[in-house]
């Protein structure tokens, strides 16, 4: 079950917390998306991989969410867009809270 979150709470929450919403929002948002999908769930895994990789697995986190997102989607029936390239672009250029905030919106569609 995907937990609708309100995307402007959760911006709000990773700046006030300087990021640690943030992280905690990544990792729950890639365990649901993941579960819907009948996918194992490694949000966690994900994370230490950014860690490790200092950022550069984050990058290719955004455009694999998209890919889920889209799968996730054509699974439930509805219209679906490849956003990946999106999403990939937005983290590239610094704007990942952008990119998960469009993430999240798509899967309170869900």
């Amino acid at each position: 079950m995907m937990a609708k979150r309100s995307v402007a709470t959760a911006i709000i929450l990773s700046l006030l917390t300087c990021g640690i919403y943030f992280i905690v929002w990544m990792i729950s948002l890639s365990n649901e998306v993941s579960a819907y999908n009948g996918e194992n769930q490694e949000g966690g895994m994900e994370f230490l991989l950014m860690l490790v990789t200092c950022g550069i697995y984050g990058i290719y986190w955004h455009y694999k969410m998209g890919q889920k997102l889209l799968r996730a989607k054509q699974r439930a029936g509805q219209y679906a867009q490849d956003n990946s390239i999106l999403y990939l672009l937005l983290s590239i250029f610094g704007l990942s809270i952008v990119s998960v905030a469009i993430m999240q919106s798509q899967a309170n569609e869900l």
